[in-house]
């Protein structure tokens, strides 16, 4: 896969303040405040920075956090894994496989098949509906 570099001025004329803090700053946004949260519809979700491919909607489910939560990327090049020990807690994030941007962290408390929970902010998706 091709990566996608770019400045981090370059990043902050193409994405909203929001996007910049979390996708470039490792921000998270409130729990229960994004726009996916709760959404219904069918399709892809990408990379709000790069357009990636991440998530289908057959994947997601409703995890009681505030975060959309899926279970199974769509590709597992097009998420990178790091650990992250800030904040006095042992995580793994979420990494944009083409960008490296911050989508979000992931746990071992998801549903089967892969008992995993991708916890990703709403600020770092952009939903393609399908038709």
């Amino acid at each position: 896969m091709e990566k996608v570099e770019k400045t981090e001025e370059e990043w902050r004329k193409e994405l909203t303040p929001e996007q910049y803090k979390i996708l470039r700053e490792h921000g998270t946004e409130p729990p229960f405040t994004g726009i996916y949260n709760d959404a219904k519809e069918s399709g892809t979700y990408r990379c709000g920075a790069c357009g990636l491919e991440l998530f289908s909607s057959d994947t997601k489910f409703d995890s009681g956090t505030g975060w959309p939560s899926f279970w199974d990327p769509v590709e597992d090049e097009n998420v990178t894994l790091r650990p992250d020990n800030g904040l006095l807690m042992r995580r793994t994030e979420v990494l944009c496989g083409r960008c490296g941007s911050h989508l979000g962290h992931v746990f071992d408390d998801g549903p089967n098949p892969t008992g995993q929970r991708y916890c990703i902010n709403s600020a770092a998706l952009k939903l393609d509906e399908e038709e």
